[in-house]
């Protein structure tokens, strides 16, 4: 995956997070499926965002951006923020 296609995948991703936080906020309430299916876009989000920086970082100092790999949950959820 190259950089406009994670960031792609990100725009997808912030676009299904919306559209499931607007059924939330709307009163209805999430089932637990569409729960789950947060949680799981949240956590896909932040890993297209760790793998671009990872990407961006390794060009800068002349690295090979293909090196760069997605990270588990635990990880990318494990962050500071």
């Amino acid at each position: 995956m190259d950089d406009v296609e994670i960031v792609q995948r990100i725009g997808q991703l912030a676009d299904e997070e919306h559209t499931l936080e607007r059924s939330s906020q709307a009163g209805v309430g999430l089932s637990d499926d569409e729960l789950a299916r947060l949680r799981k876009v949240e956590v896909a989000l932040d890993q297209c965002w760790d793998l671009l920086r990872q990407r961006r970082a390794r060009r800068a100092a002349g690295r090979d951006v293909d090196d760069a790999a997605v990270r588990p949950e635990n990880v990318v959820e494990g962050y500071k923020q």
